[in-house]
């Protein structure tokens, strides 16, 4: 009987990461539209507008997570930040993680 409480409760652990995986996926996709990332960085994330903008499809979370962070502070200030500063400023650090997530797992 504790062998089938145990499986019963790890079968429902993975099934609720794997609806909030479901969930945060699409709250990243309403995100890039919503926050007009797509305009930049193209609708699949992957087709910039200019050929010096990023690809974001399939960047490390962390790493685009932190880039987000760090021009919304003003730490990182160069030549491309200048257009995505007034841009995150729309963008509080949770949609950040969100976004960073979900285009993470873009191919």
């Amino acid at each position: 009987m504790r062998k089938i409480v145990t499986f019963a409760v790890a079968v429902t652990a993975m099934a609720s990461m794997m609806v909030g995986s479901a969930v945060s996926a699409a709250d990243g996709a309403a995100l890039f539209k919503a926050k007009t990332c797509w305009s930049c960085h193209g609708k699949d994330a992957k087709t910039p507008l200019m050929p010096f903008y990023p690809s974001l499809a399939g960047q490390n979370a962390d790493y685009m997570y932190n880039q987000m962070v760090d021009i919304k502070s003003g730490a990182r200030s160069n030549g491309q930040t200048a257009a995505m500063k007034g841009v995150m400023g729309l963008v509080n650090e949770a949609e950040m993680r969100t976004l960073a997530d979900w285009l993470a797992t873009l191919n």
